[in-house]
């Protein structure tokens, strides 16, 4: 099994409702997403897919939430824009977007130097 995995940036700002703490009130982070795709075979180049293809599909979804207040988007209304739930948004969106020999293994979404949360399906 061939693995690879890209790193791209956002910046946002959201609040977690119910949460008992500073986190409550409006904050903003510089995300870190890492996003790992993985394949048992290469193209006929010999790649996974080109680091360059996966970079803007994840930039096409990033930019969606790029600036903006996440509590404010269509995708947070019925749940808080954790890292947990941003993690679990980008891995739909790319298993949307991936091609099919292609299988998003895990994205990671980073807060800080320190915290990030990983989502992936069951089983991967």
């Amino acid at each position: 099994m061939f693995e690879i995995r890209v790193i791209d940036k956002f910046s946002a700002a959201h609040r977690l409702v119910g949460y008992e703490g500073n986190c409550e009130r409006i904050h903003g982070h510089n995300y870190k997403v890492e996003v790992r795709v993985s394949s048992s075979e290469l193209n006929k180049v010999g790649l996974v897919i080109d680091f360059r293809v996966l970079k803007q599909l994840l930039k096409r979804i990033l930019k969606d939430m790029d600036h903006n207040y996440l509590n404010d988007l269509n995708i947070f209304k019925d749940q808080n824009p954790s890292a947990e739930n941003i993690a679990r948004y980008i891995y739909n969106r790319l298993v949307e977007d991936i091609p099919h020999s292609v299988k998003v293994s895990t994205v990671r979404v980073w807060e800080n130097d320190d915290c990030c949360a990983a989502y992936r399906k069951e089983g991967n």
